[in-house]
């Protein structure tokens, strides 16, 4: 089984001599014996053929997607448990490492084995897949880590951009025109836009990671519903808020914003092994306070999100190979537009209670490449408790200003729940 690469997924995948890695870290408590572990791994690599592919280059060096027959399986790597906070060096460790990706898999499991208490991670490349697909097969892990029997399925695979598109759409006159068009003035306008020799020095990564308890969690996701915002865009208003009180004048007032190209693809299911996102652009308007601008933000992240059309989105790219090394060198060489990326995984269907482990918690997945600016906030939430990883570059953030950052917006958090409270 093979097929060729997405635009998106090569440009994700680049020239396979710089790591853009995402890692999922997790907490178990339990005893747990390698062979299990390994069984489980070859349990997943089973339902999802994906996991077990490799990346080959046809004679015009366009990279595909390749099973072998014999399944090469996922790497384990298994370190003694030293600390709480271990989890986090190895976040890093894992965003640094490169993807043999001729040979191996995309995807690699670290072990950090304590005697009751274990943390592990699964890092995956992000051209294979998104933080959707990666928490669909964490699921699966440990339901079959739990109960080798358990049946997980078998994914039918996405092979093309014919498996997300209608073919009502696909093959529409028109829709293809506007693609076309659309896909050639892009490309042209790239080519056209001035871009420095060389990117910006990232100089050292680093990992911010904090968590909201219970109660506020609570407290906050209910402030939420009573001022009928989503969390999400509250999160987004304390994040420019945090940036522009650090960075002063020197803020962008801009967040990107990933959606979830499951809400309006309804041929991708959750489990499915898949990299393509949308994305819209959050803003505040500065002459207003912080709960004036959670409505009009609000209704602009609305009116944004309505007006994504992914089958559009993906015709486009696709029409566009030709100018993905103009735009990897625009993404990589041009001025950062944007403060950071902030995504929000929402609450983590998955149970945290099994017959021979707990699920002690899932950490927030964080992600790191070299397509321009690496300041990444995502958060998600896991027995009731919101979980933060702040991600980022001295080169781009200084990691005083990323902890003045986190700072921030704890306190925008504490002082609109304090400010309702008093109400």
């Amino acid at each position: 089984m093979k097929r060729r690469l997405l635009f998106g997924e090569r440009m994700l995948l680049g020239d396979g001599t710089e790591p853009f890695n995402a890692v999922i870290p997790f907490r178990l408590r339990g005893t747990f014996r390698l062979k299990e572990i390994q069984q489980a791994l070859a349990q997943i690599q089973n339902k999802h053929p994906w996991l077990r592919a490799s990346i080959s280059h046809d004679g015009k060096n366009i990279p595909w997607f390749n099973v072998p027959e014999n399944t090469i399986s996922i790497p384990v790597r298994i370190i003694a448990r030293q600390g709480e906070d271990q989890w986090q060096e190895e976040s890093r460790r894992e965003w640094s490492t490169i993807f043999n990706y001729e040979k191996l898999p995309l995807i690699r499991f670290v072990w950090i084995k304590g005697e009751n208490v274990s943390d592990m991670l699964f890092a995956f490349h992000h051209c294979l897949c998104d933080g959707g697909s990666a928490m669909a097969f964490l699921h699966e892990f440990l339901k079959v880590l739990d109960n080798p029997t358990a049946d997980i399925g078998v994914e039918q695979p996405i092979l093309g951009i014919q498996d997300v598109v209608p073919p009502e759409v696909l093959t529409n006159r028109k829709q293809k025109l506007k693609a076309k068009v659309i896909g050639r003035l892009a490309a042209t306008a790239i080519k056209c836009i001035p871009v420095g020799k060389k990117a910006v020095e990232r100089q050292n990564d680093y990992l911010i990671h904090w968590k909201l308890d219970k109660e506020m969690s609570q407290e906050l996701i209910s402030y939420c519903k009573s001022m009928e915002v989503t969390v999400n865009t509250f999160l987004s208003a304390a994040v420019l808020k945090a940036f522009r009180k650090v960075k002063g004048e020197a803020a962008f007032n801009k967040v990107s914003c990933p959606v979830d190209i499951r809400r309006f693809a309804k041929q991708i299911k959750d489990d499915h092994i898949f990299a393509f996102g949308l994305m819209i652009v959050v803003s505040s308007n500065q002459k207003m306070n912080f709960t004036e601008n959670l409505h009009l933000m609000q209704e602009s992240v609305e009116r944004k999100t309505a007006k994504l059309n992914p089958y559009i989105t993906m015709m486009v790219m696709e029409s566009a190979h030709d100018a993905l090394k103009n735009f990897t060198k625009l993404l990589k060489h041009g001025k950062s537009s944007n403060d950071c990326m902030f995504s929000n995984l929402g609450r983590i269907q998955i149970p945290h209670q099994y017959k021979e482990f707990t699920l002690d918690t899932i950490f927030s997945p964080s992600v790191i490449g070299p397509l321009g600016n690496t300041t990444t906030m995502v958060t998600s939430t896991f027995k009731g408790e919101m979980d933060f990883s702040f991600v980022g570059s001295e080169g781009y953030l200084p990691y005083s200003e990323a902890l003045a950052i986190r700072d921030e917006v704890i306190q925008t958090v504490k002082q609109q729940l304090d400010h309702i409270a008093v109400l």
